[in-house]
């Protein structure tokens, strides 16, 4: 009968392989609950401009939301398909979420409350999202 012992598997001569096998499969996964949320706000930017209803009155501004939204639900789908890569647009997800909260008074016309209560939301959870990513991606980063 083979011997079951469940000891320790340090001394075993693939341990080193088998330690790196496993790091690069969970490598960059740290990031997978924030992929949602981030896609989620993406498509909420792109179609607030509707939901809200200042298309019409805010033309620049409702172009601008909507490339922007598709900018950050591409973002998302990049920290789905290959994290490690995309760990370093985590802080360009915080630069548009500051760009969001002072939009409606660069882009805009005189934007109304409900514009501004709509950018300053999306931005503040595009930030926080961003800085979730970044503190995320640092932490999971090896240090040599």
């Amino acid at each position: 009968m083979a011997n079951l012992h469940r000891g320790d598997i340090s001394s075993h001569p693939d341990v080193s392989e088998m330690r790196d096998r496993y790091a690069r499969m969970l490598g960059g996964r740290d990031v997978a609950l924030v992929d949602g949320p981030v896609f989620l706000l993406g498509l909420y930017c792109a179609a607030s401009p509707w939901i809200v209803h200042y298309s019409a009155n805010q033309p620049a501004l409702a172009t601008h939301n909507l490339i922007l939204g598709i900018a950050i639900g591409l973002l998302a789908l990049g920290f789905t398909r290959a994290p490690e890569r995309m760990y370093g647009l985590s802080w360009a997800m915080c630069a548009m979420g500051i760009w969001m909260i002072i939009a409606p008074w660069i882009v805009g016309r005189a934007p109304d409350a409900g514009v501004i209560v709509n950018n300053i939301v999306i931005g503040a959870l595009a930030l926080a999202l961003g800085l979730v990513c970044a503190g995320t991606a640092a932490k999971s980063t090896p240090r040599p």
